[in-house]
This record gives structure tokens, sequence and C-alpha cells, in this order.
């Protein structure tokens, strides 16, 4: 401006001082870059020139000629003058309305400020102010500071409430919760909230009662042990009648390791360790004709010794009764149901009932166990145990409640994050914490862009799913209706489920693509309780678990292909009162009580996870970690290549897959360091390959409805890597049991997976060398 204004003064002084006239023109431009806007105004003289010898020749004309110049000359001074006045009024009303309120006033004079301040007001509530760009460290503070206002601990306690507990799938407490959130998020002015409903068959307990009885061989007579308040949904429903072995966890090591056979005989096995799903599969693989599951003092130190619980016994997840497809009221699919059921009764019964059992039988169960001392192993000769299951099923409407906040560049990508919200009994931890880390998000985060500045590039998804209890139905059921476009947009989950367990470590489970991530937020992120770094050993991939069949986050990895984390805080041994009538806020909060600063830390960890994965231009999900986890099975396989070589077959082709998608991640790397970051369709072009290896990790050759978990690494079934490593393993141990045909389709079908993966990672077709 001071150039200008010294331009402007030139100008005046060669017009007073007598120099040669000329005109001048004013010419205004306008230019607009960022924040920044500034007013050139350019001066250009178009000399006149005069011809001495001209004006000698014509000295009479000259005075004449005098005063007209000289009138020219006034003219053009006023001109100046007008337009030079005209063009301050119209620069400082532009920096008004543009630049920042301080910047203007640099330019003004205190008399412009008092003239202007009633037109300055009005140009403001015209105007919004546009707030500054935000960086990570200034959207880490705004969470922070928003979290440090939240009391947990109150919506906790409110979502258990008389009005919301119990909230069984479908129940009307359940529908009345839905609602609510509902409305909650289109209070928070999310960019909307709506619902979706699917009609799901669940299994309930029937009109005649389940059953637990110790038969006398010799009599035939019988005692009723229990008739269980508590059960387990999907469970075959009849009548069986064995001698009873006791087999600890009910994991297949434990299995393997019995002295007692099961074959033709039930099980007893403790809660933990594993899902009551796998221990019924393990049982039922061993022949076993049911299975009996109670909670021991020493894993579950419960004085009620009477407490009945409840759990599901489908091996998968969603409606079992429409596997690979959804439960939308239309689609009129033939009758069908999921491999994962079970064909054999399975039933929950109390402590004191277990103990009662052990009283007919014998052999004391080994040390190695750490159970109860009055655990025996299999009943006495003249004993047998009767297992009646009278479940029935049940369809019913179950609603799944969205809210989404979309994003400023790209709304079609989006982040989900969800939480289960119903419950068998108050399901304090089970569904209201996860349902309150999810409401008291959508709230921040909302608040965080309308008033806070903060604007998304991506869109941020919250969900809340109904028959989580009966193994991520509403979760599942969502994924299959819409899978056809959601490995397209959604690029993450997130899962709040018992997300505060207890005041120890901090655990998690995830896809390797988000280990970096996870990583960066864990260096940020202090315990609530220590003050120390959730980072505190530099190898906790290695300790990395993967995620079982009762997480909502399993479906969206194994299933959909979707990057998805799940995370607690928690203790190597369970929470006593999961599944239970007991899971209240009044218990909750007897064995954390810190609850609020633990419920603070959870969601300050997801927070942080949903603003990286939506904030930067770049997707933070890390491909190249998907090498390490194919060299270490390229690795494991490595130690059959003499079985290999024995079959007349070669791992050539899985080396050279493994070689290819190697290549592919550098080839991203590098066009991703060579990409210009401000070239939004160059960068989504990267981001949309990179979004993508989670999904072409889903194997091609099994049908989704068959074997819809199909991630050769995460999923189940057959085609799995680990299923082909067992397979080979079983040639050494059992010949007799080994198929080599099987072996040869799965050796061939994980290596084409592989190559496909890597395929899609090149980009087009025109970018992939592969040499066959």
């Amino acid at each position: 401006m001071t150039r200008m204004m010294d331009q402007a003064r030139s100008a005046f002084s060669n017009l007073f001082s007598g120099e040669p006239l000329s005109y001048t023109r004013f010419s205004l431009a306008r230019q607009v870059d960022g924040d920044n806007s500034r007013v050139e105004m350019k001066l250009a003289a178009d000399e006149e020139e005069n011809d001495d010898n001209h004006m000698r020749s014509n000295h009479a004309h000259a005075a004449k000629s005098k005063r007209f110049n000289g009138n020219i000359c006034y003219g053009t001074i006023a001109v100046i003058i007008f337009f030079f006045i005209g063009f301050m009024i119209g620069y400082l009303g532009y920096c008004k309305r543009v630049e920042p309120k301080a910047e203007c006033e640099r330019t003004e004079s205190p008399d412009t400020e008092d003239t202007e301040d009633t037109e300055d007001t009005e140009d403001t509530e015209d105007l919004p102010e546009t707030p500054p760009h935000l960086f990570w460290s200034d959207l880490k503070a705004m969470l922070s500071e928003k979290l440090n206002n939240v009391e947990f601990d109150d919506t906790i306690k409110q979502l258990n409430e008389n009005s919301y507990v119990p909230r069984e799938a479908g129940s009307q407490k359940d529908e009345s919760l839905a609602f609510y959130l509902e409305d909650q998020f289109r209070k928070f002015q999310l960019s909307k909230a709506w619902h979706d409903e699917h009609f799901v068959k669940i299994q309930v307990k029937g009109s005649a009662q389940n059953a637990v009885t110790i038969v006398a061989v010799s009599s035939g007579t019988g005692f009723l042990l229990e008739n269980p308040a508590g059960y387990v949904a999907y469970s075959k429903a009849g009548t069986v009648t064995g001698k009873l072995v006791h087999a600890n966890f009910g994991t297949k090591q434990d299995f393997e390791s019995l002295s007692t056979p099961v074959n033709g005989s039930l099980v007893i096995v403790r809660a933990g360790k594993i899902t009551f799903a796998e221990k019924v599969a393990n049982a039922q693989s061993f022949n076993a004709i049911g299975v009996l599951i109670y909670m021991d003092y020493a894993q579950f130190p419960i004085v009620d010794a009477e407490l009945p619980f409840f759990g599901h016994a489908h091996l998968g997840t969603g409606d079992p009764y429409t596997p690979g497809f959804p439960s939308f009221n239309h689609t009129q699919f033939p009758p069908s149901q999921s491999s994962g059921l079970p064909n054999i009764p399975v039933q929950t019964i109390s402590r004191a009932s277990a103990d009662k059992l052990f009283e007919n039988m014998e052999g004391n169960c080994p040390p190695a166990w750490k159970t109860d001392s009055a655990c025996r192993l299999v009943t006495t000769m003249d004993r047998n145990v009767k297992l009646t299951v009278n479940n029935v099923l049940k369809e019913t409407r179950i609603l799944n409640v969205f809210g989404v906040i979309k994003g400023f560049e790209e709304p079609d990508r989006y982040v989900v994050v969800g939480a289960q919200r119903d419950a068998w009994g108050p399901g304090a931890v089970k569904s209201s914490v996860g349902t309150a880390l999810l409401l008291e998000l959508a709230r921040i985060f909302s608040d965080m862009v309308l008033k806070g500045g903060f604007k998304p590039s991506r869109s941020i998804v919250f969900a809340s799913w109904s028959a989580g209890d009966f193994g991520a139905v509403g979760a599942t059921e969502w994924l299959e209706g819409y899978l056809s476009s959601l490995h397209l947009k959604a690029f993450a989950y997130i899962n709040l489920d018992k997300a505060v367990l207890s005041t120890g470590n901090f655990k998690v489970s995830a896809s390797p693509l988000l280990y970096s991530l996870i990583e960066k937020t864990m260096q940020e992120v202090k315990h609530p309780v220590t003050g120390l770094s959730l980072y505190r050993d530099s190898n906790w991939i290695k300790k990395v678990e993967k995620l079982s069949f009762d997480n909502a986050a399993f479906p969206f990895l194994a299933y959909s292909g979707i990057p998805a984390v799940s995370f607690c805080f928690c203790e190597d041994s369970d929470y006593p009162y999961l599944g239970t009538t007991l899971d209240t806020y009044e218990n909750l909060n007897r064995q954390i009580p810190e609850l609020n600063r633990m419920a603070r830390g959870a969601a300050e960890v997801a927070g942080q996870l949903m603003i990286k994965l939506t904030h930067d231009v770049e997707l933070n999900l890390n491909y190249d970690m998907y090498n390490e986890k194919i060299l270490e099975f390229v690795r494991d396989m490595n130690q059959f290549r003499t079985d290999i070589k024995e079959m007349g077959l070669t791992l050539q082709w899985l080396y050279s897959a493994r070689g290819d998608f190697f290549r592919a991640t550098s080839r991203i790397t590098t066009d991703y360091k060579n990409a210009e970051r401000t070239n939004r369709f160059v960068m989504r072009e990267i981001n949309d390959r990179i979004m993508r290896v989670e999904y072409h990790f889903l194997s091609p050759y099994v049908s989704p409805r068959d074997s819809p978990f199909r991630h050769i690494f995460w999923g189940s079934g057959s085609h799995t890597l680990s299923a082909l490593l067992e397979h080979l393993k079983l040639r050494r141990k059992n010949n007799s049991a080994f198929n080599e045909t099987l072996l040869r389709n799965q050796l061939a079908l994980a290596t084409w997976t592989i190559q496909g993966a890597a395929n899609a990672l090149s980009g087009d077709v025109w970018d992939i060398d592969n040499e066959f």
C-alpha cells in the first residue's frame, strides 16, 4: 500500500511542478490469495510527444493553446482526486469484508474507524468471520478441552435407568433408547440422523423351562438340579443324556489333552478365554453331545453362586438364518441357515449347580487349570446327566440408528464409529459404556464443526447397533445390506463396545493397516489414572490379538474388508459381571471408581483416531504393514518345503505374488511422495487405491453365503492362510486325515488372492507388470 501511495504522490508532484502534461489511467485489479487480499493500482502514462519545430512555427497560437491546456490540467487534477478518494473508500470497505479485523485497523486512521463503525457492524453481521485453518495441535487441544467438560458417568448412569433396562434386542425398551439416540443426534445438529430396520430371527427361552438333571444309571431315577434362568441363544433344542466330562475352558488344546474321551458324552466347561460359540464348536468336533457352561470362582470371583448368565452359540455374526444376505423384510430368500449353528444343545448353569455336579464326579482337576478346589473331571459310573433345552426362535424387528457429520471435501468417504445398544440384563459395561461414548463423541464433534471451525475432509458416521448380544446381528445385517457400496466408501470402523473394563492396561485388536495410526495415538494419549503414555512397549504389535466373533469390528474386517479397530482399558482376566444380571451401573462404579476418567481416556483415543482419519489429505492407512504379514506367512510355509515338494508342488508362485505385492506398495509410496498434496484429484486416486487393500484380501473364490468371512488373514474357513498351515501340519500328525486335493486348492487360491491384492494396489491394468 505504501508503494501505491508513493506512486500517487509522485504523480501529483509531476502535475503541480509544471512537468510535461500527460493523461493518467487508473486500473484496479483485485487478487485474492488464500486469506490475504490486496488491491493493485496501476498508473499508466501515455506520453504525448510535442514536436519543438511545430511549436515554434505556431507561436502565435501558443497563448490560446496554453489557456486551453491549463483547463485540461485542472480538470485532470480534479478527476485524479475524485478517483483517488473513491479508490481509498472502496479499498477500505473491501478490507473490512475480507481481511481479519486487526489487519484492516492497521490501514485505517482513527477518524475513519469512528465514521464507519456502524457500517462495519452491519457488514460483520451479514458476512460471518472465516475461521482460520486448524492444524493437528489445534484440533487435539480442542478435543481435550471439550472432553474435560463431559461427565461420562452421568451419561452411563442415565442409560442404565429403569426406563431403558433391561433392553433385550427388539424389546420396547431397546426401541425407546433407539429413538432417544436418534432424537439426540438431531439435537446435536448432525448433518442427518436416521434409522434402518431389520427383521431378524433370535432365539429366546420357550414356555417350557430348560432343565439340568442328575440321573442314577442303575435305577433310572432323576434329580432336578436346576431350571436355569439364563440361556444360550441359538442352541439346538432337544434332550440329551450321558456321562459328564470336564474340558477346562473348552479350547481345542484342552480337548486334545483330556485323558477321558468325550465321544457320546456331555462336557462341562468354564466360561472365559474363548467365546461360547468356539467352546461349543470344539466340543462338537470331538463328538460331544451337549455342553454345560459355568463361571468358576477363580475366574469370576462373584459372591452370588446362584447368578444366571447369558451368551450365544452361533460361530459367526449376523442373523444365522440369512447367512450372507440382509434381513430386510422385502428380501424373500429361500430358507437357509448358517453353518456356524451348533447341532448340540448348550446351556449355562450357576456355580452352585456346577458344585453339585462335581459332588457326583470323580478325579481332581489338574493344578495347571488353576480353578476351584471342588472341580472334578468325570461323573461316577452310576451317574449320568440329562440336559433339556426348549429355546424357540422369534422373529423380531430391530433398529440401527445413525447420525452423520458430512465431510467438506470428500463426503462420500467415511469412517464409521459404532457401539452396541442392546443387552440381556442391565448391560452397564456390555452396552451403556459404548453408547455413552458414542453419544458424547457425536455431541463433541458436532460442536467442533459448528462452533470450533473444524472442517473434516471426510464424513463421520455414528452408529448404534441392536442385537449385538446375539452376535453383532445389527452391524452385520447393515453390512450385508450395503456391501456393494460400503467397500468403496467406508474406509475404517472404530468399535466402542466394552472400551472400559478396568483401570488396567490399554489393549487393542485391529487391522494391520491401522497399526501405525494406533501407535501415534498411543504416543499422544496418557493413561487416565497413571498419567503415563499409553505407548509403553515397542513390541506391542506382536501382542495384538485377533478380533473375536463377539466383537462388532469382526464382520467389518472379515466380512466387508473394511479396516477395523477395537480397544479397551482392561485386565488379562474377564470383567466378572458381563452377560449377567449384575452388570449394573452401581457394580461398574464400584469396580472402577475412576470411571469418568477412564471413559474420558477411551473417548480421547477414539476422538484422535477420528480426527486423524478425516482431517489429513492423505489417508492414514499403512498398507506396508501387510508386507510383514505376507512375509510372515511365507516363512511359515517354508517350514513345509519338503512336504510341498513331495506332492510335486512349488512355492515359486507364492514368492512371486509376495514380490509383486511388495513392488506395488513401493510404487504407491513413490506415487505418494511425488504427488502434489494440493491436487485433490491425484490424492483421491492414491487414497482410493489404499482403502481397497483390505477389501482385496477377501477371497474371491469362496461364496459370501457359504463362507461369509472371506478375509484370508482374519476370516474363518478353509480359504484362510491359517487353515492352510493347519492342514499342512495335519499331514505330519495324521496323514490319513490329510486331503491333498484340498491343499492344492488352498495353496492356489491363497496365492492368487495375494496376487490380486498386489494387482489392485498397482492401479490400472497398464501399470501391472506381472510376468507369468
